[in-house]
């Protein structure tokens, strides 16, 4: 069976078309992707790599949840310490107004004012959780009921705030009964304290009970500064890993622009070109 055989010219032209042909199939595919490396077979090492930083991308921002979230626990705690501050303080006055008093039946109404205050001490402890975790609540314990936020992957960067409860018991705060600061003849025969002795007792549990507020104000407000500042590293650390794996697979939409037209324009001269010698092979046959 006879073949056909082409002309140097018309293989030329034909070569040039199907060049041109993939140059323009590939420039589409990057533009509607957005990609120059969609697979491992376009670039084995940059799909790779970008892959990883992608990966470890991903892990940074499942830790950045976790951060966020040891934040908001943090400023629970935070605001429970700050009403617990203000209630301690109206203790306080209590303690001060009760030594003014002139009558039993006024320090009776100072004592009752000031167990209530302590009861909603206990109330507001307990309330200050987030998501389950309460680090001031009744009870709370370090080592039990501490806070542990990772910074990395495999948590040999973390950060644990320990729990210290800050409840009537925790703050080492005893009720007043009606009577208990009671100042009559009988109990100063009797080498008892004095109702003021006794007020002063109150005045310096709430003071001790006052600093260790403070203290633990203090510590949480750091660990809430250290949480901050690695919540804004780790966002840095997740753009600048996202845009090293974009920079090693994402086209360049110009670049791809230019690609292509420059292929439809090679195209066309080669479809020109293969016209022109379609006609120089048909002049040939008319010398016969």
């Amino acid at each position: 069976m006879a073949t056909m055989s082409l002309s140097a010219g018309v293989r030329n032209s034909l070569n040039s078309i199907s060049d041109a042909a993939s140059i323009a199939q590939q420039a589409q595919l990057r533009l509607s992707t957005g990609r120059k490396v969609n697979s491992a077979m376009d670039n084995a090492q940059n799909y790779f790599i970008s892959e990883g930083l992608n990966n470890r991308a991903s892990d940074l921002s499942t830790l950045l949840d976790g951060i966020g979230q040891g934040v908001k626990v943090l400023e629970a705690a935070n605001k429970g310490i700050e009403t617990i501050t203000k209630l301690a303080q109206t203790a306080k006055g209590l303690t001060n107004s009760a030594k003014n008093a002139t009558t039993q039946a006024e320090r009776d109404s100072y004592a009752a004012q000031y167990t209530e205050v302590l009861k909603q001490i206990n109330t507001i402890a307990n309330d200050s959780g987030y998501n389950g975790s309460n680090l001031i609540k009744a009870g709370a314990a370090a080592g039990t009921d501490d806070l542990t936020v990772n910074f990395n992957e495999d948590a040999s960067s973390k950060l644990t705030v320990e729990a210290k409860a800050l409840d009537q018991v925790g703050l080492a705060l005893t009720d007043v009964a009606a009577g208990d600061w009671a100042d009559d003849a009988d109990m100063a025969a009797a080498g008892a304290k004095s109702a003021g002795d006794k007020i002063n007792d109150s005045a310096a549990l709430i003071d001790t009970a006052l600093k260790t507020l403070r203290t633990t104000a203090a510590t949480f407000g750091a660990n809430s500064t250290i949480l901050s500042t690695r919540q804004d590293f780790t966002k840095g650390m997740i753009n600048t890993l996202k845009s090293g794996a974009d920079a090693l697979v994402l086209a360049d939409s110009n670049e791809e622009g230019a690609n292509l037209l420059a292929a439809q324009t090679r195209g066309q001269l080669a479809q020109t070109a293969l016209s022109l010698a379609a006609q120089a092979d048909q002049a040939v046959l008319r010398l016969f």
